[in-house]
């Protein structure tokens, strides 16, 4: 499983090692391995991406911050309904209009397009400069006095230099949605790895999941990660890219290959 923006896409600051797209691809095509792709992107702009990158198309898409999950097959893309209904109970009797509602008066709050809200996904814009903590800590306050169990899922568009504020039933996570996926397929902890690189990333970073953040994420979220992993003794399942392996700088999809060598080091000869 891997996260797409700045761990898989080469879409951040830092260089990516030349090659390293090429030999994922074929790791991700051998017929011992399925691959998800974790992404806060929607349908449409993930299938954006593996056209302009030239990536593998996965088996399975958890798109929407976790709130949608399709099964690949060819060109058909299926979407999971069993997943929307196990999430779909956290809102309760509150749906997506009467959360936008809730949250009217709040001028931090900038509403995102509407191409990226859906059923269970509320998104915002927040500037940098806002007072985040006091703003989460209000929306908390309303979500709990109308019995609203949902997660606040910040993270930040560096490129844009934006915050992105995602109001998520409290069960649609990338972690919960990863975890659904595992069951719903029969995959263990010993067979799954994912990757990512930022905030929204963290719940699966620390997770018993085996994890690998690449490197160039940035140093506030490799300290993060580390110290979170360290107090829930999943420091084992957490593997940080170094960028001292096989020629490769442990940026984007190099240091997957690195966290992948790490945990399975059979993995090597297959793009060997």
């Amino acid at each position: 499983c891997t996260d797409l923006d700045r761990t898989l896409l080469p879409n951040g600051a830092q260089p990516e090692s030349p090659g390293a797209r090429a030999r994922f691809a074929v790791v991700a095509t051998r017929p011992e391995v399925s691959v998800a792709y974790v992404s806060g992107r929607h349908r449409a702009l993930v299938e954006q991406a593996i056209k302009n990158f030239r990536l593998p198309v996965p088996d399975y898409v958890i798109g929407d911050v976790g709130t949608t999950i399709y099964q690949i097959s060819g060109i058909r893309w299926q979407r999971w309904q069993e997943w929307e209904q196990e999430i779909g109970p956290d809102w309760g009797d509150c749906d997506h209009q009467g959360l936008v509602s809730l949250f009217r008066d709040l001028s931090a709050l900038h509403m995102q397009e509407k191409s990226k809200q859906n059923t269970h996904k509320l998104s915002y814009y927040v500037s940098l400069q806002a007072d985040r903590q006091g703003l989460l800590k209000e929306m908390g306050s309303r979500l709990d006095e109308h019995g609203v169990a949902a997660s606040l899922v910040w993270s930040i568009d560096d490129p844009a230099g934006i915050g992105l504020l995602d109001v998520l039933p409290a069960h649609a996570t990338k972690l919960h949605s990863i975890e659904f996926l595992m069951r719903q397929k029969g995959f263990t902890h010993e067979s799954t790895v994912f990757a990512g690189d930022s905030g929204n990333d963290l719940p699966v970073l620390v997770s018993p999941i085996s994890s690998v953040l690449v490197g160039n994420a940035s140093d506030q979220i490799k300290r993060q990660a580390l110290d979170q992993a360290a107090t829930q003794g999943t420091t084992s399942a957490l593997y940080v890219a170094k960028g001292d392996y096989r020629d490769m700088n442990g940026n984007y999809s190099a240091g997957i290959l690195e966290g992948l060598s790490h945990y399975f080091p059979e993995t090597e000869v297959w793009w060997d």
